[in-house]
């Protein structure tokens, strides 16, 4: 049997949210949220890219 534990200070059961109230983030903006990431470019390519910012 587990205790409760103390509840934090000016905490009370109206600010505490409640898993069925939690809110989930839309996710209907068409990007595959669980998609690998794509690899990191190669050194010259990073190079060129930053050469590139540099003279914007």
């Amino acid at each position: 049997m587990t205790r409760e534990h103390a509840p934090k200070a000016g905490v009370t059961w109206d600010t505490r949210p409640i898993a069925n109230e939690i809110v989930v983030p839309d996710t209907r903006d068409g990007i595959d949220h669980n998609a690998p990431l794509a690899p990191r470019p190669n050194r010259a390519t990073r190079r060129a890219l930053a050469r590139a910012a540099r003279t914007r």
